[in-house]
């Protein structure tokens, strides 16, 4: 509670500093996939929708952070003779992007903005769903999933009004699978999300 108070005091703060500020609530889809570096191991998305509050500081060029829950991960998959496997990978995660904004159109009653910035993702619980039967094994292990996930959002947006519609990618940094013996797997994790936001103040 103390370390929120902190947050919420130094974000007002630098509204005054930058002269305008908002803040309101946002819902999204996002599509996750993860990479592979192994040439017979391949990889499917998952689907997911995400929820979040964001505050917005300045005018022309702005200030973004959020902080977001949504579930990311994809399927890791080899189904060739030899130790075939199919895993569906799901890390819950609490997001902290800040973002850094620009306005190029004014459209009168809203504008188009481009955007950037990078984020980090604090993976609060993890779920591995493995393929049975037909010598399906399990590589990937809980222990093989990171617990911190950090990224790099490019994008545009939209405001109309009170409304604000954001389209980002996100592109993995860090490694959240890694050290899978049977494999020498390594996979980061990429995002494309859509989200709405609605400006309360």
């Amino acid at each position: 509670m103390r370390k929120i108070t902190i947050i919420l005091t130094l974000i007002l703060a630098s509204s005054f500093a930058f002269g305008q500020f908002s803040i309101g609530p946002k819902i999204g889809f996002n599509t996750s996939k993860l990479t592979t570096d192994v040439d017979q191991v391949k990889s499917d998305v998952s689907n997911n929708f995400n929820f979040g509050i964001f505050a917005r500081i300045g005018k022309k060029v702005y200030l973004q952070p959020e902080v977001n829950w949504l579930t990311r991960g994809g399927v890791i998959k080899d189904e060739s003779a030899v130790n075939p496997f199919k895993q569906e990978i799901e890390m819950k995660t609490i997001e902290i992007p800040v973002i850094v904004g620009w306005r190029i159109i004014n459209l009168g009653v809203g504008n188009i903005r481009i955007l950037a910035g990078p984020s980090a993702s604090i993976v609060t619980d993890k779920s591995i769903k493995t393929t049975e039967g037909n010598g399906y094994i399990d590589p990937i292990k809980d222990a093989n999933l990171e617990d911190m996930i950090w990224g790099f959002n490019v994008g545009a947006g939209v405001d109309i009004l009170m409304f604000t519609l954001d389209v980002r990618y996100q592109m993995g940094i860090n490694n959240v699978i890694k050290d899978v013996k049977e494999f020498d797997l390594k996979s980061k994790n990429n995002i494309f999300a859509i989200s709405l936001g609605w400006k309360i103040l």
